[in-house]
């Protein structure tokens, strides 16, 4: 038996009276959210649900996602979480695609309802039964008519349940990402996926039950669900809760709640390098006497930046490389080797990763070619899609991620360009063909092809070049409203351009590389 629920069980039983979460001025102790994790999966199998079925979760980092997230692993369940920026019809494919049985999701705020888009994706999704609300106070009424809150759920539910026993290779969560289709694909990733990972990255940042975590990466997302809170909870260790990112709050949660322990994208370190303390609030060598290491991953460090957090900080910044389809951790710089700024490191333990040219051949030193990766952190493939899985993983059981890559001499890796056209905006994936299709839908819209431009803050922007209809009065300004009504908001397009024509292959295809070309010329 292996249940991924294992690696905060364990903890639970080592540390029963120990803080487990601290959010905001309220924390919980590992025996309560054990307590709380028993009440879910009892609550799920009174509902029906079964070993095997999917669960979709939608929530900000608050103590009820990893009560939810641990709840459905419980019984047996698969965890489906999803983004929380989602809007109705983006979230209605993913539990479409998912087939869904049930799907808890947060009441928002204001300025992100995300129940009622939720609900707008539940009644497009046939196949899912349940909806649960989460209300930010478990006592009060339901935001959604006519649905069950998750207090409600749980109000009669037993605090002792037992963990429904898995086999490794039963699937544990499925997370989506998206591809150079334009659709979301669900990396199903098993017990052993999820929980080898977790342990690896424990050994990798040298965890130990006196670490406390400052997470403020989404635990929707692989990075921070594997990193920082399957990682943490398997070793006992504390996890503060931010649901969402300023200076202020990770600077914070270092100086009174004692974080050890930091997590972030590029921009989050370009943020707290260049927070001004205007009111002193904070003491910085206090900050940095108790701030242990910091870890980066989604896109490449700039050296000034890492520079800059090591030498105010006195911390080791650790860059890494992986995808969902690897749970996330492929590579990373070690704590006991030596760091290369620009590197993504090595293999962690029990995981190959090589450079192939276009023929699977193995290149060596500093020759570019396509990262590959095999070892216990590869999916098992994507949800109901053998012809996507079989085209990223090989016979010999490597996985293609499309990057372009190489190695040097002593054996450290390096991201060179992506084959995809992904764009990372702020660390997010967006993947310009669904934004295209999304486009297309708009009535004025005739033609269109994605970009990403550079951006000081985000790395990236969303750019969308646009040959409107014959006759059309679109203006640039109101086909960014629209997006921003139809896309999560980190995928819409803040700049639009209209054009009267795209440069094209004779067969009609957009040339991108020509398009990308004139911009940069100007």
């Amino acid at each position: 038996m292996l249940n991924l629920v294992a690696t905060f069980e364990h903890s639970a039983n080592e540390f029963p009276d120990k803080k487990a979460i601290i959010f905001q001025d309220k924390s919980f102790t590992f025996s309560q959210v054990a307590a709380m994790v028993n009440k879910v999966a009892s609550a799920l199998k009174e509902k029906g649900i079964q070993k095997g079925d999917k669960v979709a979760l939608s929530c900000l980092n608050l103590p009820y996602f990893p009560m939810v997230y641990y709840g459905i692993l419980k019984i047996g369940a698969v965890v489906v979480p999803l983004n929380v920026l989602l809007k109705g019809r983006e979230i209605a494919y993913h539990l479409n695609d998912s087939e869904a049985k049930a799907y808890f999701c947060f009441q928002g705020t204001p300025e992100l309802p995300m129940a009622r888009e939720g609900f707008k994706g539940f009644n497009q999704a046939d196949k899912c039964e349940q909806f649960f609300v989460i209300t930010a106070d478990p006592a009060a009424a339901s935001p959604i008519d006519g649905t069950t809150t998750f207090g409600q759920l749980i109000a009669k539910a037993s605090p002792v349940c037992d963990t429904e026993a898995t086999e490794p290779e039963d699937t544990s969560v499925i997370l989506y990402t998206s591809g150079t289709t334009g659709f979301p694909k669900g990396a199903e990733l098993s017990h052993s996926n999820m929980t080898m990972n977790a342990i690896g990255c424990r050994h990798l940042l040298q965890l130990t039950p006196d670490d406390v975590h400052a997470i403020v990466l989404p635990l929707f997302h692989s990075f921070g669900q594997t990193v920082q809170m399957n990682a943490g909870f398997s070793t006992g260790n504390t996890l503060i809760l931010i649901p969402r990112f300023t200076p202020e709050d990770v600077l914070s949660a270092i100086q009174n709640d004692g974080a050890s322990v930091f997590a972030g994208v590029p921009t989050m370190y370009w943020a707290i390098l260049n927070f001004e303390d205007k009111e002193d609030r904070f003491d910085f060598d206090k900050i940095a006497n108790t701030l242990r290491v910091g870890v980066s991953g989604a896109s490449s460090l700039p050296l000034e930046i890492i520079k800059g957090i090591e030498k105010k900080y006195n911390i080791p910044i650790l860059e890494g490389y992986g995808m969902s389809e690897t749970c996330p951790v492929a590579t990373f710089s070690h704590l006991t080797k030596k760091r290369k700024p620009g590197s993504i490191g090595t293999p962690i333990w029990g995981i190959e990763v090589d450079i192939f040219d276009k023929e699977n051949n193995s290149l060596g030193v500093d020759e570019v070619g396509e990262v590959v990766i095999r070892g216990h952190n590869v999916m098992k493939g994507y949800y109901n899609k053998p012809e996507a899985t079989a085209k990223t993983i090989d016979d010999n059981n490597w996985l293609h991620s499309g990057d372009l890559g190489k190695k040097d001499a002593d054996g450290y890796f390096y991201i060179v360009d992506r084959v995809k056209d992904m764009i990372i905006r702020g660390g997010f994936n967006v993947y310009p063909r669904e934004i295209e299709e999304v486009l297309l839908t708009h009535p004025d819209v005739s033609l269109v092809a994605v970009l990403g431009v550079p951006h000081d803050r985000h790395g990236e922007e969303i750019a969308a070049y646009v040959v409107p209809t014959t006759g059309a009065s679109i203006t640039e300004e109101a086909l960014v409203k629209w997006s921003k009504e139809q896309m999560a908001v980190y995928k819409y397009p803040r700049i639009v351009h209209l054009r009267d024509s795209l440069p094209m292959t004779a067969t009609g295809k957009i040339l991108k590389k020509d398009l990308k070309a004139e911009i940069e010329q100007g």
